[in-house]
C-alpha cells in the first residue's frame, strides 16, 4: 500500500463508527454512569454480562467479544514469544520512546493534556502498561482472559473523547480532523510496535525478522479489536516505515503540551528509579531513543548521563551473548525481564487495577484552545539498518 498526503487527509476525517455510535447512545440515555459501574465487574472474556447493563453496551460486547476472524495464531504465538524474550527491553521502549513519540504530535499532546487524571498522571502509562501485559498472556484471545474486555473499554474511552471534545465545541474538526481519527489511531500503532522495534534496535538487542514481524502483527490485531480501519492499515514492514515516516514529517513538532506531558513522564519515573543519584538516567534514555532534536522539541534536559547512556547498547550485548549461549542464563535473563516489567507496572498502577472507564466529563479546569501550533516540523533520519 502506497500512502500519500491526500490518502492521510482522508484518514482524519473518521473515528470508529460502532464505538461512537454506542457512546453517543449512552450519554444521550443517561447511562454511562450505570455502563461504568457495571463494568469494573467485567474483568474477563467469556464472562456473564450483569443484569441491568444498558441495552446498547450490551449489543456493542457482544459484537467486539471475539477477535477478528483472520489471525493467524501461529503469528501471534510467535509475537507472545518475543515479548516473553525482551520484555523489559519492550517496556522501556514503549515507556521512553514510544510515550514521548506520542508527545511529539501537538494536536495529540493536547488532546492528551485534557484527559490526564491531575491527582494521578501516571494513569496512562499504567493504562498502556496493563493493556501490554493483557495482550502477551498466553490464551489472550480465550475465554478468561483479560485483554478482550480491556480492549472492548478502551474503544469505548476513545470514543468518549472524541463525544466530548465535539459536544463541547473543544476541537477544531474541519482544521485538525476527528480527534482521535483513523491516522491518528493507526499512528499510535506504529509507535507501539514499529517505532518499539526500532528502539531495541538502538538498544543494540538481537532480534530475528520473523519474531520482529510478528510482533508487527500482533498491534495490527490489537488496532483491529480497537476499531481501526484494516483496509488502510499497514500490512507489512516496508508500508509499515512509509506511514510512520509521512506521519511523523505531517505532524511531530513542539508544543507546550507535549513538554509538559513529557516533563510529568520524567518525573513519574524519577520516583520509580530508587533514590536520586539514577533520576538523570531517566532524561538520558528519552533523549538516546528518540534523537536530539525531539528530545530538544520535548525539553528533555541534557545530562552527564546522556554520555554514560550510550554504553547501554554495548552492555545489553553482552547480556543478549550470555542469553545466546546459555539456556541457563537465557532463563535466568527472561525472569529477570518479567520479574522488572511486573515491579515496573505495580509501581505505575499503586497496585490498583486500571478499568478503563468512560469518563463523564473531561477536565474542566485546562483550556483547549482551537488551534494547535505546527512550526517546526520533523525531519526523519535515514532509515535502520540491521534485524528488522
Amino acid at each position: 500500500m502506497t500512502y500519500t498526503e491526500a490518502s492521510m487527509d482522508a484518514l482524519r476525517s473518521s473515528g470508529d463508527e460502532l464505538a461512537d455510535a454506542t457512546v453517543a447512545t449512552l450519554f444521550e440515555r443517561g447511562e454511562v454512569g450505570t455502563f461504568n459501574t457495571l463494568m469494573r465487574y467485567v474483568s474477563t472474556a467469556g464472562a456473564p454480562l450483569p443484569d441491568g447493563l444498558p441495552d446498547v453496551a450490551r449489543e456493542y460486547l457482544h459484537a467486539t467479544s471475539a477477535p477478528p476472524a483472520w489471525v493467524d495464531w501461529g503469528e501471534m504465538e510467535k509475537a507472545r514469544l518475543f515479548f516473553i524474550d525482551n520484555n523489559v527491553h519492550i517496556s522501556t521502549a514503549l515507556s521512553f520512546a514510544a510515550m514521548p513519540a506520542c508527545y511529539l504530535v501537538p494536536h495529540v499532546a493536547k488532546l492528551l493534556a485534557t484527559t490526564h487524571a491531575l491527582d494521578y498522571p501516571s494513569k496512562r502509562m499504567a493504562e498502556t502498561g496493563q493493556f501490554t501485559v493483557y495482550l502477551m498472556q498466553p490464551g489472550a484471545f480465550e475465554a478468561g482472559s483479560t485483554f478482550i474486555p480491556a480492549a472492548q473499554k478502551v474503544r469505548l474511552l476513545h470514543a468518549s473523547i472524541r463525544h466530548h471534545l465535539r459536544r463541547d465545541n473543544r476541537w477544531d474538526t474541519d482544521s485538525l480532523g476527528v480527534p482521535i481519527c483513523q491516522e491518528d489511531m493507526i499512528g499510535g500503532q506504529m509507535f507501539f510496535s514499529l517505532l518499539v522495534l526500532d528502539s531495541l534496535h538502538r538498544l543494540n538487542i538481537h532480534m530475528s525478522t520473523d519474531g520482529a514481524e510478528a510482533y508487527l502483527y500482533a498491534w495490527r490485531v490489537v488496532g483491529a479489536m480497537l476499531g481501526v480501519d484494516q483496509s488502510q492499515v499497514p500490512k507489512d514492514m516496508e508500508s509499515a516505515r512509509q506511514f510512520l515516516d509521512l506521519y511523523m514529517i505531517r505532524h511531530m513538532g513542539p508544543s507546550e503540551d507535549g513538554a509538559h506531558l513529557t516533563r510529568q513522564l520524567i518525573d513519574l519515573y524519577e520516583e520509580v528509579v530508587p533514590g536520586t543519584f539514577f533520576d538523570p538516567i531517566v532524561s538520558a534514555l528519552i533523549r538516546h531513543l528518540v534523537g536530539d532534536t525531539c528530545a530538544d522539541w520535548l525539553d528533555v534536559p541534557r545530562t552527564a548521563w546522556d554520555t554514560v547512556v550510550k554504553a547501554v547498547p554495548h552492555l545489553l550485548g553482552v547480556l543478549e551473548t550470555v542469553e545466546d549461549r546459555s539456556p541457563l542464563g537465557a532463563w535466568a535473563l527472561d525472569r529477570l525481564g518479567h520479574l522488572t516489567t511486573i515491579l515496573e507496572l505495580s509501581s505505575l498502577t499503586r497496585g490498583r487495577v486500571m478499568h478503563y472507564a468512560i469518563p463523564e466529563q473531561l477536565k474542566k479546569d485546562y483550556g483547549l484552545s482551537s488551534t494547535v501550533p505546527r512550526t517546526r516540523r520533523w525531519t526523519p533520519p535515514a532509515p535502520a539498518t540491521g534485524p528488522i
